[in-house]
Protein backbone atom coordinates (compact mmCIF):
# COMPACT_ATOMS: atom_id res chain seq x y z
CA UNK A 1 0.00 0.00 0.00
CA UNK A 2 1.75 3.17 -0.98
CA UNK A 3 -0.38 6.33 0.08
CA UNK A 4 -0.09 9.46 -0.64
CA UNK A 5 -1.88 11.73 1.54
CA UNK A 6 -4.27 10.38 4.56
CA UNK A 7 -8.40 10.72 4.60
CA UNK A 8 -11.24 9.44 5.85
CA UNK A 9 -14.38 8.71 4.30
CA UNK A 10 -17.50 6.10 4.49
CA UNK A 11 -18.73 4.34 1.59
CA UNK A 12 -21.32 1.17 1.03
CA UNK A 13 -19.12 -2.22 1.96
CA UNK A 14 -20.73 -3.96 -0.34
CA UNK A 15 -20.58 -2.08 -3.32
CA UNK A 16 -16.99 -1.42 -2.81
CA UNK A 17 -15.80 -4.85 -2.17
CA UNK A 18 -18.23 -6.09 -5.00
CA UNK A 19 -16.10 -3.04 -7.34
CA UNK A 20 -12.58 -4.19 -6.01
CA UNK A 21 -13.65 -8.11 -6.27
CA UNK A 22 -14.46 -7.11 -10.28
CA UNK A 23 -11.20 -5.18 -11.28
CA UNK A 24 -8.28 -6.16 -12.65
CA UNK A 25 -5.84 -7.77 -10.84
CA UNK A 26 -3.64 -4.81 -10.90
CA UNK A 27 -2.05 -1.53 -8.99
CA UNK A 28 -5.66 0.67 -8.02
CA UNK A 29 -5.77 3.75 -7.30
CA UNK A 30 -8.28 4.94 -4.63
CA UNK A 31 -8.92 8.75 -4.32
CA UNK A 32 -11.40 10.67 -2.26
CA UNK A 33 -12.60 13.88 -3.53
CA UNK A 34 -14.91 17.16 -2.44
CA UNK A 35 -18.10 16.14 -1.20
CA UNK A 36 -17.60 12.97 0.04
CA UNK A 37 -16.60 11.41 -3.10
CA UNK A 38 -14.53 8.49 -4.00
CA UNK A 39 -12.62 7.73 -7.18
CA UNK A 40 -11.47 4.40 -7.89
CA UNK A 41 -8.76 4.17 -11.37
CA UNK A 42 -7.21 0.97 -12.74
CA UNK A 43 -5.71 0.92 -16.04
CA UNK A 44 -8.80 2.06 -18.68
CA UNK A 45 -11.45 1.85 -15.97
CA UNK A 46 -12.98 4.37 -13.38
CA UNK A 47 -15.44 3.65 -10.83
CA UNK A 48 -17.00 7.12 -8.61
CA UNK A 49 -18.75 6.22 -5.77
CA UNK A 50 -20.83 8.37 -3.65
CA UNK A 51 -19.88 8.34 -0.02
CA UNK A 52 -20.27 10.15 3.27
CA UNK A 53 -18.09 11.88 6.24
CA UNK A 54 -16.32 9.85 8.50
CA UNK A 55 -18.44 10.97 11.17
CA UNK A 56 -20.98 8.88 10.05
CA UNK A 57 -19.11 5.49 10.56
CA UNK A 58 -20.65 4.39 14.19
CA UNK A 59 -18.56 4.62 16.76
CA UNK A 60 -16.59 1.42 17.40
CA UNK A 61 -17.24 0.71 21.29
CA UNK A 62 -14.68 0.81 23.52
CA UNK A 63 -13.12 -2.36 25.46
CA UNK A 64 -11.32 -0.62 27.67
CA UNK A 65 -10.15 -2.32 31.32
CA UNK A 66 -11.92 -5.87 29.76
CA UNK A 67 -9.77 -8.95 30.23
CA UNK A 68 -7.76 -9.99 27.42
CA UNK A 69 -7.92 -13.47 26.32
CA UNK A 70 -5.41 -14.92 24.57
CA UNK A 71 -5.97 -18.15 22.26
CA UNK A 72 -3.96 -19.73 19.20
CA UNK A 73 -6.18 -18.99 16.25
CA UNK A 74 -5.18 -22.44 14.84
CA UNK A 75 -7.11 -23.69 17.95
CA UNK A 76 -10.16 -21.68 18.06
CA UNK A 77 -10.50 -22.36 14.02
CA UNK A 78 -10.61 -26.01 14.62
CA UNK A 79 -13.10 -25.57 17.16
CA UNK A 80 -15.35 -23.40 15.04
CA UNK A 81 -14.87 -26.30 12.21
CA UNK A 82 -16.31 -28.69 14.67
CA UNK A 83 -19.85 -26.97 16.23
CA UNK A 84 -20.42 -24.12 13.58
CA UNK A 85 -22.42 -26.60 11.34
CA UNK A 86 -24.48 -27.88 14.88
CA UNK A 87 -25.91 -24.01 14.90
CA UNK A 88 -29.83 -23.33 14.39
CA UNK A 89 -31.21 -21.37 11.62
CA UNK A 90 -34.83 -21.18 12.98
CA UNK A 91 -34.75 -17.46 14.01
CA UNK A 92 -37.88 -18.38 16.11
CA UNK A 93 -34.91 -20.38 18.42
CA UNK A 94 -32.59 -17.11 18.20
CA UNK A 95 -30.94 -18.47 21.31
CA UNK A 96 -29.90 -21.63 19.16
CA UNK A 97 -28.33 -19.02 16.18
CA UNK A 98 -25.03 -19.25 17.16
CA UNK A 99 -22.25 -20.64 19.32
CA UNK A 100 -21.76 -20.58 23.06
CA UNK A 101 -18.41 -19.55 23.96
CA UNK A 102 -17.86 -20.72 27.71
CA UNK A 103 -14.47 -20.37 29.69
CA UNK A 104 -14.38 -21.55 33.38
CA UNK A 105 -10.82 -21.22 34.97
CA UNK A 106 -8.66 -22.82 32.33
CA UNK A 107 -11.28 -24.42 30.23
CA UNK A 108 -12.59 -22.92 27.25
CA UNK A 109 -16.24 -24.58 25.89
CA UNK A 110 -17.68 -24.14 22.32
CA UNK A 111 -21.16 -25.50 22.27
CA UNK A 112 -23.78 -25.79 19.83
CA UNK A 113 -27.49 -27.37 18.53
CA UNK A 114 -30.30 -26.76 16.42
CA UNK A 115 -32.16 -29.25 18.57
CA UNK A 116 -31.05 -32.27 16.44
CA UNK A 117 -28.07 -32.32 17.19
CA UNK A 118 -25.58 -31.01 19.58
CA UNK A 119 -21.62 -30.30 19.13
CA UNK A 120 -20.03 -29.68 22.00
CA UNK A 121 -15.75 -29.19 22.39
CA UNK A 122 -13.44 -28.25 25.41
CA UNK A 123 -9.82 -27.34 25.59
CA UNK A 124 -7.89 -26.99 28.09
CA UNK A 125 -5.56 -23.54 27.94
CA UNK A 126 -2.43 -22.95 29.07
CA UNK A 127 -3.70 -19.45 31.34
CA UNK A 128 -6.14 -19.57 34.29
CA UNK A 129 -9.30 -16.79 33.28
CA UNK A 130 -9.85 -15.09 36.73
CA UNK A 131 -13.30 -14.59 35.48
CA UNK A 132 -16.05 -16.90 34.06
CA UNK A 133 -17.15 -16.25 30.19
CA UNK A 134 -19.91 -16.76 28.97
CA UNK A 135 -21.44 -15.28 25.78
CA UNK A 136 -23.55 -16.41 22.87
CA UNK A 137 -21.38 -15.39 19.44
CA UNK A 138 -24.00 -15.37 16.37
CA UNK A 139 -23.57 -17.67 13.55
CA UNK A 140 -22.34 -14.95 11.11
CA UNK A 141 -20.16 -13.68 13.51
CA UNK A 142 -18.94 -16.94 13.69
CA UNK A 143 -18.20 -17.62 9.74
CA UNK A 144 -16.47 -14.08 9.52
CA UNK A 145 -14.25 -14.96 12.42
CA UNK A 146 -13.74 -18.83 10.87
CA UNK A 147 -12.81 -17.07 7.49
CA UNK A 148 -10.01 -14.90 8.81
CA UNK A 149 -8.60 -17.43 11.53
CA UNK A 150 -4.69 -18.36 10.41
CA UNK A 151 -2.99 -21.83 10.81
CA UNK A 152 -0.56 -19.88 12.94
CA UNK A 153 -0.63 -16.83 14.93
CA UNK A 154 -2.97 -15.57 18.23
CA UNK A 155 -5.64 -13.42 18.25
CA UNK A 156 -6.98 -11.58 21.63
CA UNK A 157 -10.58 -12.19 22.33
CA UNK A 158 -12.33 -9.18 25.05
CA UNK A 159 -15.73 -9.69 26.29
CA UNK A 160 -17.72 -6.21 26.82
CA UNK A 161 -21.58 -5.22 27.69
CA UNK A 162 -23.20 -7.59 25.07
CA UNK A 163 -20.38 -7.36 22.52
CA UNK A 164 -17.51 -9.23 21.82
CA UNK A 165 -13.88 -8.30 20.02
CA UNK A 166 -11.39 -10.75 18.65
CA UNK A 167 -8.23 -8.96 17.60
CA UNK A 168 -6.40 -11.17 15.08
CA UNK A 169 -3.32 -8.72 13.98
CA UNK A 170 -4.10 -7.13 11.19
CA UNK A 171 -8.43 -7.72 11.54
CA UNK A 172 -10.26 -6.69 14.61
CA UNK A 173 -13.99 -7.59 14.61
CA UNK A 174 -16.38 -6.47 16.84
CA UNK A 175 -19.84 -8.44 16.96
CA UNK A 176 -23.27 -7.97 19.25
CA UNK A 177 -23.61 -10.89 21.10
CA UNK A 178 -26.87 -12.96 21.76
CA UNK A 179 -28.65 -11.77 24.47
CA UNK A 180 -30.69 -14.84 26.63
CA UNK A 181 -29.49 -18.23 28.19
CA UNK A 182 -28.13 -21.21 26.27
CA UNK A 183 -30.39 -24.23 26.97
CA UNK A 184 -28.74 -26.91 29.20
CA UNK A 185 -27.13 -29.26 27.60
CA UNK A 186 -24.85 -31.56 29.38
CA UNK A 187 -27.77 -33.34 31.21
CA UNK A 188 -28.66 -34.87 27.34
CA UNK A 189 -25.19 -36.01 27.33
CA UNK A 190 -25.81 -40.08 27.57
CA UNK A 191 -23.40 -42.21 29.29
CA UNK A 192 -20.88 -44.13 27.40
CA UNK A 193 -22.75 -47.02 25.45
CA UNK A 194 -21.31 -50.49 25.29
CA UNK A 195 -22.33 -51.23 21.44
CA UNK A 196 -19.13 -48.82 19.69
CA UNK A 197 -18.88 -49.08 16.02
CA UNK A 198 -15.36 -48.04 15.31
CA UNK A 199 -14.99 -47.69 11.47
CA UNK A 200 -12.55 -45.41 9.20
CA UNK A 201 -14.16 -42.11 8.94
CA UNK A 202 -13.11 -41.30 5.49
CA UNK A 203 -14.79 -44.78 4.49
CA UNK A 204 -17.72 -44.07 6.44
CA UNK A 205 -18.40 -40.56 5.28
CA UNK A 206 -18.23 -41.43 1.38
CA UNK A 207 -20.21 -44.44 1.82
CA UNK A 208 -23.02 -42.07 3.55
CA UNK A 209 -22.76 -39.47 0.56
CA UNK A 210 -23.23 -42.52 -1.73
CA UNK A 211 -26.76 -43.30 0.08
CA UNK A 212 -27.92 -39.61 0.15
CA UNK A 213 -27.64 -39.51 -3.46
CA UNK A 214 -31.30 -41.13 -3.74
CA UNK A 215 -32.08 -38.96 -0.83
CA UNK A 216 -35.68 -36.54 -1.36
CA UNK A 217 -37.29 -33.97 0.97
CA UNK A 218 -39.90 -36.58 1.99
CA UNK A 219 -37.60 -39.47 2.32
CA UNK A 220 -34.04 -38.16 3.95
CA UNK A 221 -32.98 -41.28 6.23
CA UNK A 222 -30.14 -43.43 5.43
CA UNK A 223 -30.48 -47.38 7.28
CA UNK A 224 -27.52 -48.40 8.80
CA UNK A 225 -27.54 -52.37 9.65
CA UNK A 226 -25.01 -52.70 12.54
CA UNK A 227 -24.24 -56.53 12.34
CA UNK A 228 -21.07 -58.39 14.03
CA UNK A 229 -17.84 -56.48 12.60
CA UNK A 230 -20.01 -55.56 9.62
CA UNK A 231 -22.59 -52.20 8.84
CA UNK A 232 -24.66 -52.47 5.86
CA UNK A 233 -25.57 -48.73 4.53
CA UNK A 234 -29.04 -48.63 2.45
CA UNK A 235 -31.08 -46.39 1.05
CA UNK A 236 -34.45 -46.73 -0.68
CA UNK A 237 -36.27 -43.89 -2.50
CA UNK A 238 -40.21 -44.76 -3.50
CA UNK A 239 -39.77 -43.51 -7.30
CA UNK A 240 -36.04 -42.53 -6.95
CA UNK A 241 -34.02 -45.99 -6.56
CA UNK A 242 -32.30 -47.86 -3.99
CA UNK A 243 -28.75 -48.62 -2.78
CA UNK A 244 -26.63 -50.73 -0.69
CA UNK A 245 -22.90 -50.85 0.92
CA UNK A 246 -21.30 -53.31 2.87
CA UNK A 247 -18.26 -52.08 5.12
CA UNK A 248 -15.92 -54.19 7.60
CA UNK A 249 -15.99 -52.83 10.76
CA UNK A 250 -14.65 -53.61 14.76
CA UNK A 251 -18.20 -53.76 16.65
CA UNK A 252 -19.10 -56.53 19.09
CA UNK A 253 -22.53 -55.01 20.68
CA UNK A 254 -25.83 -55.90 19.81
CA UNK A 255 -26.77 -55.88 16.41
CA UNK A 256 -29.73 -53.19 15.86
CA UNK A 257 -31.41 -50.69 12.77
CA UNK A 258 -31.29 -47.62 13.10
CA UNK A 259 -31.31 -44.48 10.51
CA UNK A 260 -29.84 -40.87 10.58
CA UNK A 261 -30.05 -38.00 8.44
CA UNK A 262 -26.73 -38.66 5.94
CA UNK A 263 -25.84 -34.62 6.24
CA UNK A 264 -26.03 -34.63 10.37
CA UNK A 265 -23.08 -37.41 9.73
CA UNK A 266 -21.09 -35.60 6.97
CA UNK A 267 -20.97 -32.52 8.98
CA UNK A 268 -19.06 -34.28 11.38
CA UNK A 269 -17.10 -37.15 9.70
CA UNK A 270 -15.39 -34.47 7.58
CA UNK A 271 -14.42 -32.18 10.11
CA UNK A 272 -12.80 -34.72 12.27
CA UNK A 273 -9.61 -35.75 11.50
CA UNK A 274 -8.88 -39.09 13.43
CA UNK A 275 -8.54 -41.68 10.90
CA UNK A 276 -10.71 -44.18 13.18
CA UNK A 277 -13.74 -42.91 14.95
CA UNK A 278 -15.71 -44.67 17.55
CA UNK A 279 -19.69 -44.50 17.43
CA UNK A 280 -21.79 -45.09 19.98
CA UNK A 281 -25.06 -46.89 19.16
CA UNK A 282 -27.76 -47.51 21.76
CA UNK A 283 -30.92 -48.57 19.87
CA UNK A 284 -32.90 -47.14 17.29
CA UNK A 285 -34.87 -44.58 18.87
CA UNK A 286 -31.42 -43.34 21.08
CA UNK A 287 -29.28 -40.81 19.84
CA UNK A 288 -25.71 -42.12 18.18
CA UNK A 289 -22.84 -40.39 20.05
CA UNK A 290 -19.26 -40.08 18.87
CA UNK A 291 -16.33 -38.70 21.64
CA UNK A 292 -13.03 -37.65 21.40
CA UNK A 293 -10.11 -35.67 22.54
CA UNK A 294 -12.62 -33.44 24.38
CA UNK A 295 -15.40 -33.72 21.38
CA UNK A 296 -18.47 -34.64 21.86
CA UNK A 297 -20.85 -35.14 19.12
CA UNK A 298 -25.22 -36.02 19.69
CA UNK A 299 -27.24 -36.73 16.93
CA UNK A 300 -30.58 -37.98 16.91
CA UNK A 301 -31.95 -40.94 14.67
CA UNK A 302 -34.79 -40.67 12.04
CA UNK A 303 -37.57 -42.75 11.41
CA UNK A 304 -37.28 -45.12 8.84
CA UNK A 305 -39.76 -45.19 6.60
Amino acid sequence: VDIQESGSITVPAKRFGDIIRELPLDYVDIATKKNNLMTIDVKSCQFKIMGLGKEEFPRLPEFKDKEVIKLEQALLKQMLNLTSFAVSFDETRYILNGILFKINKNIFSLVATDGKRLAIIEKKLNNIIDKDIYMIVPIKTVHELNRNLQEEGELSMVLGTNQAMFDLGNIVIISRLIEGEFPEYQQVIPPASENVLRVNRTELMLAVKRASLLSTPDYQAVKLEVFKNKLVLSKSTPDVGESREELVVDYQGKEMVIGFNPNYLIDVLKNLTEDIIGFELTDSEQPGVIRCDGYVYIVLPMRLS
